[in-house]
Order: structure tokens, then sequence, then C-alpha cells
């Protein structure tokens, strides 16, 4: 009997070498998450029968348990690497349905869908009016399609023009003669084709006093008939009212729609004895191409392009559960929802009790810190020895009793 309790004993010690040899092996296993080995005693009956001075039987492997205790953010630089701070689960998706994991190494494949590398496709919740639309999942894809351009219609004009100026001496006016006007504003302005074209508003005092003419050129081009601009005597802008001047439209290029281009005139002002201008705001931007992703805590993606323009692709999808334990894991890093772990609770990163998530960075196996792991591979080696020298004596013992009986 001893021999079998003790044979018992080695298959339990050999077991948690096993789980703590798996949990050593996997020290940098990104989202990794350690396991426990959990036993029980054996009776050879059990219930009623079960008499109050038994002795067990041995021990069995009850239970591998996960724990799933956070691993360290490591920075990595990649902006396809995501790492989960706090509670939740990465959604994937693949042809055999939705699996959950903590190990955010993702990257596009050639159709731009964000996938892991068992080729499950990162879970979002795609962009729905001023949010996301929460109630279903869709795949996260980067698509290196050009952004579209933006054809100016406006340039904000911040500037002064000296109180004291006078007409210029050379008239008529002419945009190749500096002698013909008093200030200048050139700005960069963009068709709807995403063409650069160069703009410059002139400035020519008139006749009378606080008043001013302003001429609209595009690509050396009028864009109509000179505007009046007047100040009040404190050298507030007066008209035009608005503080906006509407220039007809312009032909620029072939193919293009006109350009009709307003001038914003309202920080203007008519102060002191110096011209200046201090800043230029034309809207409007060229066409752009794919430059890389950003992701925020809260877990929304956005494409990022050449021209400064973004695009929301959705907001990733966490995933968290009643009972973790009851997960059923598919491998080192993936599990797949249970009737015991309950159906995926789903929502946005912090958002509850949700955690947030952090771009350029992954979660490090929680079993990275070997201090504990080599402690439970020294208990498991002694329980070990200890069993192989019960079935030592209990050897000894039985070859005593067969030389008493010889």
């Amino acid at each position: 009997m001893a021999f079998n309790i003790a044979l018992s004993g080695l298959n339990a010690a050999s077991k948690d070498l096993e789980v703590t040899a798996n949990n050593i092996a996997n020290t940098g296993t990104t989202g990794f998450k350690g396991s426990r080995a959990e036993f029980a005693e054996l009776f050879s009956s059990a219930g009623g029968n079960l008499s109050a001075n038994a002795i067990g039987s041995g021990v069995r492997l009850a239970h591998v348990a996960q724990q799933f205790a956070a691993g360290n953010p490591e920075t990595t630089g990649n902006s396809f690497d995501f790492a989960i701070n706090g509670t939740g689960f990465f959604t994937m998706r693949d042809g055999k349905g939705y699996s959950y994991t903590r190990a955010g190494a993702f990257h596009p494949d050639s159709d731009g869908y964000v996938i892991n590398s068992s080729l499950q496709r990162l879970q979002v919740f795609a962009p729905a009016g001023n949010g996301f639309d929460t109630s279903k999942l869709s795949d996260l894809r980067v698509t290196s399609a050009q952004s579209a351009a933006k054809a100016s219609s406006n340039v904000a004009l911040t500037m002064n023009l000296a109180s004291d100026s006078t007409p210029p001496a050379t008239t008529p006016f002419d945009p190749t003669n500096a002698d013909s006007y008093n200030q200048v504003a050139p700005f960069t302005a963009y068709d709807s084709l995403g063409a650069t074209h160069n703009g410059t508003v002139y400035f020519v005092k008139g006749a009378a006093a606080n008043t001013w003419d302003a001429y609209l050129y595009v690509d050396g081009v009028s864009a109509g008939a000179p505007q009046t601009v007047t100040f009040t005597t404190s050298g507030a802008l007066a008209t035009p009212a608005g503080g906006k001047l509407n220039f007809g439209g312009l032909s620029v290029s072939p193919g293009a729609d006109p350009m009709a281009l307003s001038v914003d005139l309202t920080k203007t002002t008519q102060f002191g004895n110096t011209s200046s201008l201090d800043a230029v705001y034309p809207d409007g931007y060229p066409s752009g191409t794919l430059s890389g992703i950003d992701v925020s805590d809260q877990g929304v993606v956005q494409a990022k392009y050449s021209n400064g323009q973004s695009v929301s692709l959705g907001q990733i999808a966490l995933a968290n559960f009643g009972n973790l334990q009851g997960l059923r894991q598919l491998d080192n890093t993936s599990w797949a929802a249970s009737f015991d772990s309950g159906a995926a609770i789903m929502g946005g990163a912090g958002q509850g009790t949700f955690g947030s998530v952090q771009s350029g960075a992954l979660e490090a196996s929680n079993t990275a810190d070997l201090t504990a792991q080599l402690v439970n591979m020294i208990k498991a080696q002694r329980n070990y020895q200890a069993n192989a020298q019960v079935i030592s004596t209990d050897d000894k013992l039985t070859q005593t009793i067969i030389n008493i009986r010889n």
C-alpha cells in the first residue's frame, strides 16, 4: 500500500515540476499567464463509508489553474504592439469563432487587416456618428488608400495695417511692382485635386481716411475686382460686414473645380505706424498617404496621413468574464469562453472595470520574475525525493519481513 501511495506522490511531484517547467519556459512569451498545479487527497472509499481513522490512498492532480495576474508592460516602439493596463482581453476572430488574449503583438496582413501570429483578426467597435457602435464587432483594417484632398475655401489673416499709411505714389496697382501697394499677405491654397497654388492678398491704402483696397491673386491671376476694407477711428475693422471678403470663383487648373476663396479679416487691425503680418491660416489640404496609426488610452485607433489628417478606424473591443478560471484554454496565450466562464462582457478601454490600452508596448509574461518559480521547483524536487525515500524505506521493511520468514 505504501508503495502505491508513494508512487502517486512521485507522479504528483512530477506533474508539479512539469507545470513549473512550463512557466519557466514561457518567461519570454508575450501575454503568457502562468499556471499552478493543485492537488487533492485520494481515498479508497468516500462518503458514508469513510471511517474516522481512514488513511488516504495518495494524491492526485486535481486542477491546473491559470494565474491571470497582469504582467509588466514593456515598451517596444512598434505602433501595432498593444498592452492592456488593467483588466480585459483583446478579442480575436478567425474561421472557428472568437477567442481572447492578452498578447498584443499584432501586424497588418496583405489586405490591411490587423492580425496576430495565429492569423486571427483583432476586433473593434466600428465608428458610428460621433462615437462607436458597441452593439457589434468588426475586423480592424488599416488600408493604404490615400486620404482625399480638400479644396481651400477660406484664408484667415492675423495682421495689422499701419494707421499712418499713405496711398502709393505709383498707380495703378500692379502686383509685380512693390511700389504700387502697401502690404502683402502670401499663402498656400489647394484645389479640389490637392494641387498646390500660390495665393497673395495685396493691400493698397485708399485716398479716404481708414480705407484700403484688397486684391486677391492666385498663381499671378486676379480673382476679380478689388474689395474695399474700412476701419473705425479706434482701429477696429468696420467693413466688410462679418469680416470676410468673398471673391468669385477662379479656374486654377484643368479638371479641378473653380477655387472660390474668402479672406477672413476678423483679426485684422489698423494701429500705429508699422504694418505686420503675424499669422496666415488657410484651410484645405493636399491628398495624403498613410504614415502610421495612433492608439489612445481608450483604445481608439486612428490612421495618420502625411497631410496631417487622421481617420478613426474603430475602438479596440475588450472582453471580460465573470469567472476567469472557467475559460477554456486554447494555448498559452489564448482562451475561449465556456459555460463555466459565462458569456463575454464587452466594452471599450477605460470604461467601467476595463483597463486602458497602451500603444507601442507588450505585456510581459507574469512568470518573468523567476524567484517564485525557482522556489516552486525546489519544493517539487524535495517532494519527489521524499516520496522516493518512502519507496526505499518500504522496500527495506518488506525485505526485512522476507528475511524474518526465511
